[in-house]
C-alpha cells in the first residue's frame, strides 16, 4: 500500500508584481491539489512565472500559503517550526551558493546547521565529491562542483523529501547529466521523495517519474 508522504490540499498563493511602476496582486497558485507517495519522483514543468519555484518554497515554508493545507506524513507542516521542517525537507536551488572556506568547511556547516549525524566522508561520497577536493577553496570550484557541495549540504540531515529547483539549469550538458545520475542514484539508495522542477522537456524524458505541468495555478498530468 502506498504511503502518502506529502499532500497539498486546495493551496492558494498570490504575490505582488510591479507593472508600470504599480504593485499588482497576481494569483500564482489557486486551489492546487497534489499527493506524493513515499519514495516517488515527481517532475514539474511550467512556463516562466507559472509559480514552480513558489510551489517548492511553500512546501518547506520559505514562503507561506495564503489558504489551504500542506501535510507531511498527514500532519500540517505549520505544526513544525521552519528550521525543524527543513531538516525533513531539503532544498537545492537553481544557482549553487557556497560559503567562505573549503569544501570541508561547507560540509561541516551543513552538518552543524541541521544537527546531522552524517560524516563528511559519507556526504562527500554520496554527492560524488572527490576526496582530494575537500580542502579546495569552495569559491573556486566549477558550477557543477559547487552544485555537488550544495547537494551534500542538503543531505546533511538525511531529509525525507528533496526539493530541486532547476538544479542543472546553469550547467553544461555533460555536467547536467552527471548531476541527474547522482540525484537519481540517491533517490533509489535512500528511498527519497523528490519534487524536481525543470523547464527542459528533454530532462523530463531522461529522468522519468510522474510528470506534471503547472498551468493556470494548478497541476495537471504532462505527456511528453
Amino acid at each position: 500500500m502506498n504511503h502518502v508522504h506529502l499532500e497539498l490540499k486546495n493551496v492558494s498563493k498570490a504575490v505582488f508584481r510591479k507593472v508600470n511602476n504599480t504593485r499588482v496582486r497576481a494569483q500564482i497558485l489557486g486551489s492546487l491539489d497534489l499527493k506524493v507517495n513515499k519514495g516517488e519522483l515527481v517532475t514539474i514543468m511550467g512556463a516562466s512565472g507559472s509559480g514552480k519555484s513558489t510551489l517548492l518554497r511553500l512546501i518547506n515554508r520559505l514562503s507561506e500559503i495564503d489558504s489551504g493545507t500542506i501535510l507531511l506524513n498527514g500532519n500540517d507542516i505549520r505544526s513544525h517550526v521552519p528550521m525543524e521542517l527543513r531538516r525533513k525537507i531539503g532544498m537545492v536551488f537553481q544557482v549553487p551558493v557556497t560559503f567562505k572556506g573549503s569544501v570541508r568547511d561547507n560540509l561541516v556547516f551543513g552538518i552543524k546547521l541541521w544537527e546531522g549525524n552524517t560524516g563528511i566522508e559519507t556526504l562527500s561520497r554520496d554527492a560524488g565529491i572527490p576526496e582530494d577536493l575537500l580542502d579546495a577553496y569552495a569559491g573556486q570550484l566549477s558550477i557543477g562542483e559547487k552544485q555537488r557541495v550544495c547537494i551534500a549540504r542538503a543531505l546533511a540531515n538525511q531529509p525525507e523529501i528533496l526539493l530541486l529547483d532547476e538544479p542543472t539549469s546553469s550547467l553544461d550538458a555533460i555536467s547536467a547529466e552527471k548531476i541527474e545520475k547522482l540525484l537519481l542514484g540517491l533517490q533509489k539508495e535512500r528511498d527519497l521523495t523528490i519534487l524536481w522542477v525543470t523547464h527542459e522537456k528533454e530532462q523530463v524524458e531522461r529522468i522519468g517519474g510522474r510528470r506534471l505541468i503547472l498551468k493556470d495555478g494548478r497541476l495537471e498530468d504532462y505527456h511528453v
